[in-house]
């Protein structure tokens, strides 16, 4: 048996400047952090010639044969179906999803499912996959195989883990640069943040496809929004950086009013609402998580405001998160040949002698 997980992210500001569209005239880069909500898979053997995929959160289960000869388009478990056929995977055997988040709430979960599936098919067939590989191949696999409007932050947030400054350069490439604060300034900062459900899931690939149309007109408020958005990024990490938290705040407050601007879909009136009933109750800046629309509101509030925040939203029929940073990124869990009598399992275990002591 083989369990994996990966993280889901909140990303603070950047988000858009990730999409190839944009990167490869620009240049882009991201702040953002993993969170300790995850994406599990559970691979195990089968005995027939058949490959099984069960997802607990689509509530769907399909078996499969000859994969390679499969067209994949159209398909409700388009991305592990993706995923096997890429890496040209024939072992029979069954394939758990689950996750502790619910699709569609901009936190990066389908980005989180790929990347998991991707790990634990490597770890099992002994594929060399480095956190970059990860990323990488699961980018390509939603963007080139999939054809889906999509831009790299959430596959490598997913890979890494941690909180990273992610720049994503013309030429293709991606830096990932952790932001190492001292242990009093971390503690506050994660303590200021609040995740609050709206009720509301959403598409956001269909946000994306359409900002990615907008930006290849390389002129018009999407592109100068998105300028701004990059600028922000970065000042958001030297706010960090010095222990300015206040200022981070501020500044999260300016990068929402620069991400309303890029589409009009990224908002509306229920969420404007809700922002602004938080903001006058205390929080210093926020914004709705991924590509908008709907999901998580995101808001940085001192402790001491919090309590108001959270009875005001509570009005509003909001239910907090509660979550810390996760700093693993994907990574085996359980990797155990004796639970399922499979020699796959347990490649990497060393064992080693244990004698008793002499009486």
């Amino acid at each position: 048996m083989l369990i994996v997980r990966s993280p889901v992210r909140i990303s603070f500001g950047g988000g858009g400047t990730d999409l190839p569209a944009y990167y490869q005239k620009y240049g882009g880069a991201v702040l953002s952090a993993t969170i300790n909500k995850y994406f599990y898979t559970v691979l195990t053997k089968r005995d027939d010639d058949k490959i099984q995929v069960i997802s607990s959160d689509l509530q769907r289960s399909e078996a499969w044969q000859d994969i390679a000869c499969m067209n994949i388009g159209g398909q409700p478990l388009d991305i592990p179906l993706a995923i096997v056929k890429h890496l040209g995977i024939h072992t029979p055997l069954n394939l758990f999803l689950a996750s502790e988040i619910p699709p569609g709430t901009g936190l990066g979960s389908s980005a989180s499912v790929c990347v998991n599936i991707l790990k634990a098919l490597a770890v099992y067939e002994q594929i060399p996959m480095s956190k970059r590989d990860l990323a990488e191949k699961a980018f390509y696999i939603s963007h080139d195989v999939l054809g889906k409007a999509v831009g790299k932050q959430d596959e490598y947030a997913a890979a890494f883990g941690g909180l990273n400054y992610i720049s994503f350069h013309q030429d293709g490439s991606t830096s990932v640069d952790p932001l190492e604060l001292p242990a009093d300034v971390h503690c506050e900062f994660q303590n200021n943040l609040m995740l609050v459900f709206t009720g509301a899931s959403h598409n956001s690939w269909n946000i994306l496809k359409a900002q990615e149309q907008a930006t290849r007109q390389s002129t018009g408020k999407t592109v100068d929004s998105l300028h701004q958005i990059r600028r922000l990024a970065s000042e958001m990490r030297t706010a960090l950086l010095a222990g300015n938290l206040k200022e981070f705040g501020c500044l999260l407050d300016e990068a929402w009013s620069a991400k309303r601007r890029v589409s009009d879909r990224i908002s509306d009136s229920r969420i404007d609402h809700l922002y602004q009933t938080a903001r006058q109750s205390g929080a210093l800046g926020g914004k709705i998580t991924g590509a908008g629309g709907g999901g998580f509101l995101l808001l940085y509030c001192e402790r001491d405001c919090q309590p108001k925040v959270r009875e005001a939203l509570g009005r509003e029929g909001l239910r907090e998160l509660g979550f810390e940073f996760d700093y693993q990124g994907a990574r085996v869990l359980v990797n155990d040949p004796f639970l399922d009598d499979d020699g796959r399992c347990g490649l990497r275990w060393t064992l080693t002698p244990c004698y008793e002591e002499a009486a």
